[in-house]
C-alpha cells in the first residue's frame, strides 16, 4: 500500500545543486502524472532549466519577471517593492498547495532571511498543507523551526567552485 503522506525537504548549503536538486525532483514527480508547482523566490534570471520544464506537462512555473537584482545592492525603496512582489509570488504559493502534488518554493530561504517572506506565513504553509502535499525549501541558511520540522534536509556544501577564481555562471551549467 502506497503512503500518500506529503513530507518536507531542505535543500540548503552554500554550494552550488539546490535548485538543480529541486527541478530533478521536479522532473521525476511530473514523470509519475503528479501536478508541480515551482514558485521562484528572488530569482528572473533566464535559467537553462527554466526553458526545460516549460515543455513537461504537470509543471507550472511561477515567477517574477521583473528584475529586482541582488537584495545586497537594494535602496530601502526597491527593498519595499522586492518584499511586495515577493508577497504576491507567496499568494500565488499558497493557492498552489491545494492544486499541487509537489511544491518546490526555491529560494524562500532567501525571501525569509532578508524578511521579505515571514518565517511564520512558511510555518503555517507547512502546518496547514494538504496531507499528501510534498513541499521543498530551498536556500542557504535555513531557520532552525523550518529545520526542525522537515523530513529531509540535504545540505549541499561547496568545496570549490569556478566563480571563486573569477569564472562567471555559464549557460547551460549555473544559469
Amino acid at each position: 500500500m502506497p503512503n500518500n503522506k506529503g513530507l518536507v525537504h531542505i535543500y540548503c548549503g552554500d554550494g552550488k545543486g539546490k535548485t538543480t536538486a529541486a527541478m530533478g525532483l521536479s522532473v521525476r514527480a511530473a514523470g509519475r502524472n503528479q501536478k508541480v508547482t515551482i514558485v521562484q523566490f528572488l530569482k528572473n534570471t533566464d535559467t537553462g532549466e527554466l526553458h526545460s520544464l516549460k515543455n513537461i506537462p504537470n509543471i507550472h512555473i511561477i515567477r517574477s519577471e521583473e528584475r529586482l537584482g541582488f537584495t545586497f545592492r537594494m535602496n530601502e525603496e526597491q527593498k519595499r517593492h522586492a518584499a511586495q512582489v515577493q508577497q504576491e509570488l507567496w499568494t500565488q504559493a499558497t493557492q498552489a498547495s491545494t492544486q499541487s502534488d509537489l511544491l518546490v518554493l526555491d529560494e524562500i530561504m532567501a525571501a525569509i532571511n532578508t524578511g521579505m517572506i515571514s518565517l511564520e506565513q512558511v510555518l503555517k504553509l507547512i502546518s496547514s498543507k494538504p496531507e499528501s502535499l510534498e513541499v521543498v525549501l530551498t536556500g542557504r541558511n535555513p531557520p532552525q523551526p523550518l529545520l526542525d520540522r522537515a523530513d529531509y534536509i540535504s545540505e549541499i556544501k561547496k568545496v570549490r567552485h569556478p566563480f571563486d577564481a573569477g569564472i562567471p555562471a555559464r549557460e547551460g551549467i549555473e544559469r
